[in-house]
């Protein structure tokens, strides 16, 4: 441990470094002027206009797969063959893990991960504390930490998120245009939010199921009911003590909100169950299907791509189960084919969908990778019940991120580098908060006022 302390002392210290009606409060307000507010921005600022986000749920052992040219002792399943050229990165064998290819998804178009590793960039060492003396491998605080920044976080990155980009959704109500926020299809607490953020709480959808967002109560009564509803609010609103003006005023805005909202949430192009051969942005729902498969991630995958097309900036997505103490060495190349048909059947869709804004989904589009740590076996292969376990060490400490999409300029490298004998780091280390604001920057969210502490960075886009 006080090896580790040493290596991290000597880093250079680059600054190592808010309900989904009122989420939208803002797009349906009175006129409104957009003067964008100063930040730190990166030179890939505004660049995507939507963003995937996969937790690998558990704790997921990164060498295996990402960053995987290292010692055996942490990646035991060794490298991957025939992978694209221009990898930098070392993608891992169990990338090329492909019984789920089968010759259907084959002349569909879906291909092995290992086609597609130059599409890809991987932050080698990604950690919630750089600075501190050892990895946070708890469970309950590592996960507070991957969904909010913090051990004991107010809010979640999701909220932060739809908070940073109200600016952009009020513009866009000024044209006309309602925009969904982003959306969590997994952990609630990435949508915590209270006081200013707690109008930017993003929506929990579990499942595909859409009916009750698609129903709106005030349009079964008369007209003159509803003036008289929404007369007597705006009258409470403009009477109240100041400081409560804002909350109010989301209730009120959240009204025609949700009412929007009714109308895209009833979309054919949102019943991604029914198997329908309609085209929509180039691609039927029953072919997204084939490709995502009918259940679990993939299938909330497919809906996100669909609630992309109405403005919806980024889903959170958790996929699988990785916390194997025991059985890893069986275990996890069979779990992991249903995350490599998950990232094969998004490389496949983004750069076949047609953006309504012009190009393809990929061009618009991030996929970003992460979990709330990485995992160990404490100098060995494998544990004595042939698992991995989380404690404090470097092997835990390293989240590999992967990233791909059109906006990654960086795509086929690896940024920052670890040591093959002990995974101490041996070149830039970020921390995990600054990977979250650069992806806030990438989609043109302001960010200033959130970890402050830590900055953005070029490296994806550079």
């Amino acid at each position: 441990m006080t090896h580790e302390r040493d290596r991290l002392s000597t880093l250079t210290r680059r600054r190592l470094l808010t309900g989904a009606g009122a989420a939208a409060a803002t797009a349906v307000a009175l006129p409104h002027l957009w003067v964008p507010r100063p930040v730190r921005a990166t030179v890939g600022f505004g660049t995507a206009k939507h963003l995937v986000y996969i937790r690998l749920s558990g704790g997921f052992r990164f060498p295996t797969a990402f960053n995987g040219d290292v010692g055996n002792q942490f990646n035991p399943f060794g490298l991957a063959t025939g992978v694209a050229s221009g990898t930098e990165w070392g993608p891992g064998r169990l990338l090329g893990e492909n019984e789920w290819l089968t010759e259907e998804l084959s002349a569909l178009g879906l291909r092995s991960v290992t086609s597609f590793t130059n599409d890809m960039a991987v932050l080698a060492c990604v950690d919630h504390e750089p600075l501190a003396g050892s990895a946070d491998g708890n469970h309950n605080t590592g996960l507070e930490r991957f969904l909010t920044g913090y051990v004991g976080g107010e809010t979640g990155l999701f909220t932060m998120l739809n908070y940073g980009l109200r600016d952009v959704v009020a513009q866009a109500a000024e044209s006309g245009e309602i925009q969904l926020p982003a959306i969590i299809m997994g952990e609630s607490g990435m949508g915590r939010g209270g006081g200013i953020y707690g109008a930017y709480r993003p929506p929990v959808l579990r499942g595909d199921d859409l009916d009750l967002f698609d129903s709106n109560a005030s349009s079964q009564l008369p007209q003159w009911a509803r003036n008289l509803a929404d007369g007597y609010d705006v009258r409470h609103r403009d009477k109240v003590n100041p400081g409560h003006y804002s909350t109010v005023d989301a209730y009120v805005q959240s009204r025609e909100a949700t009412k929007a909202y009714a109308e895209i949430f009833a979309s054919d192009m949102l019943k991604v169950g029914d198997a329908s051969n309609e085209i929509y942005d180039g691609l039927s729902n029953a072919d997204l299907a084939l490709a995502f498969g009918d259940g679990g991630a993939g299938r909330n995958a497919h809906l996100a791509l669909r609630l992309f097309h109405f403005g919806c900036p980024a889903v959170y997505i958790d996929e699988g189960g990785y916390d194997y103490h025991s059985d890893e060495e069986t275990e996890l190349p069979e779990r992991i084919q249903g995350f490599n048909q998950l990232l094969s059947a998004l490389e496949w869709a983004l750069k076949r969908m047609e953006h309504p804004t012009g190009g393809t989904y990929w061009d618009h589009t991030i996929v970003a990778v992460g979990s709330e740590f990485s995992r160990s076996a404490r100098g060995a292969p494998f544990n004595s019940a042939r698992g991995s376990d989380h404690g404090g060490d470097y092997a835990t400490r390293w989240m590999s991120m992967p990233f791909m999409g059109g906006p990654v300029a960086a795509a086929g490298r690896l940024i920052g580098r670890t040591s093959s004998v002990d995974l101490a780091p041996e070149g830039a280390v970020f921390s995990y908060r600054s990977m979250w604001k650069t992806m806030m920057d990438a989609l043109g969210a302001e960010h200033a006022e959130f970890f402050p502490a830590d900055e953005p960075f070029d490296d994806l886009f550079a």
